[in-house]
């Protein structure tokens, strides 16, 4: 009986007498075994607990810490975009090819007091290039003139699109416009939809 009373009393000292790591910082571990009651197994399970908490928080500062240098450290280049400097550089651009390519709708003619420019329901604009789907010319327009009585389709054919020859026809008249393209000729004095001229083979060009 002796002898199991002393094995049990060197295996309590050998698991709670010797120095715990656990126990660190916590005091002086004690010398001898008097030490040991209810209170001492209490604290000591309060130190496994909070060690246990501490370690748990270090390893979710350490988690944090590699997210966080994850994002802060990405493989390109952390020099922002200059978005509005391009944009802006590119606005004279994109303003001029919007610009380009607009048809008039509907085409008008007019006389020499009607504004010239892309024709709509809302700026009603003589257009200024037309285009002949008959001879493929431009057709030209002069301002305060009209064709004489005597032009035929032998003088266009032969004048266009030269102006010293054209002008040969040529009457001048305040207010009106005298339209030509190779096969084809108008006097016009107010604005007018061009379809409603069904024999004109015009058309708008783009502008």
């Amino acid at each position: 009986m002796a002898e199991d009373l002393d094995e049990l009393l060197d295996e309590v000292e050998s698991k709670f007498c010797r120095p715990d790591p656990l126990r660190l910082g916590m005091g002086e571990v004690p010398k001898g075994c008097g030490g040991l009651t209810h209170s001492g197994d209490r604290n000591r399970a309060e130190a496994k607990e909070n060690l246990r908490s501490t370690e748990t928080f270090k390893k979710e500062d350490d988690l944090d810490t590699l997210i966080k240098e994850i994002f802060e450290e990405p493989t390109f280049d952390k020099k922002p975009f200059k978005v509005k400097s391009k944009s802006s550089g590119n606005t004279s651009i994109r303003a001029s090819i919007q610009g380009l390519g607009k048809s008039c709708s509907p085409v008008y003619l007019g006389g020499s007091s009607v504004p010239c420019g892309i024709g709509t329901n809302i700026s009603q604009r003589a257009c200024d290039h037309l285009r002949c789907i008959t001879c493929d010319f431009r057709v030209v327009s002069y301002n305060d003139c009209m064709w004489d009585k005597s032009c035929d389709y032998l003088f266009f054919r032969n004048s266009m699109p030269d102006f010293h020859k054209l002008k040969t026809k040529l009457v001048k008249k305040k207010g009106t416009r005298a339209y030509a393209c190779q096969c084809s000729w108008r006097t016009i004095e107010e604005l007018t939809e061009l379809h409603s001229d069904h024999l004109l083979r015009w058309v708008c060009g783009k502008h």
